[in-house]
C-alpha cells in the first residue's frame, strides 16, 4: 500500500474548516480514482508533549505510489488539490510514501 497523507495547519475558522471539510471536500476528495481508503483524525491533534499545530490528519491510502500519481494526474484529483487552497487557511502538508507491513 501507499499512503498520502495531508496534515492541515489550525485554521482561522475551525468551525467554517470542519464544515467545509465534511460536507464538501471529502466528497471531492472520495471521487479520486484508485483511492483505497480515507481516513481522518478525530478530536484534537496532539504530540506525546502536548498540543501541535495541526488541525486535521487525513490519510488517503492507494494500491502502490503510481496509483496515487494516476489518481492526481486526473480531473477528480486535480480537483481535490485546487479545493485544498480554498479552505486550508492554516495550511497543509502532504506527505507521499510507500509502506510494508512489519
Amino acid at each position: 500500500m501507499a499512503s498520502l497523507v495531508v496534515m492541515y495547519g489550525t485554521p482561522s475558522d475551525a468551525a467554517a474548516f470542519d464544515r467545509y471539510y465534511r460536507e464538501t471536500h471529502i466528497p471531492i476528495a472520495k471521487a479520486i480514482p484508485g483511492l483505497r481508503r480515507y481516513e481522518i483524525s478525530r478530536g484534537p491533534v496532539v504530540t506525546p508533549a502536548g498540543p501541535s499545530k495541526y488541525h486535521l490528519v487525513a490519510t488517503l491510502l492507494f494500491d502502490d505510489l503510481a496509483a496515487i500519481q494516476a489518481a492526481f494526474a486526473s480531473a477528480e484529483g486535480q480537483k481535490a488539490a485546487v479545493d485544498v487552497q480554498v479552505f486550508a487557511t492554516g495550511g497543509a502538508e502532504m506527505f507521499i510514501f510507500d509502506s510494508e507491513e512489519v
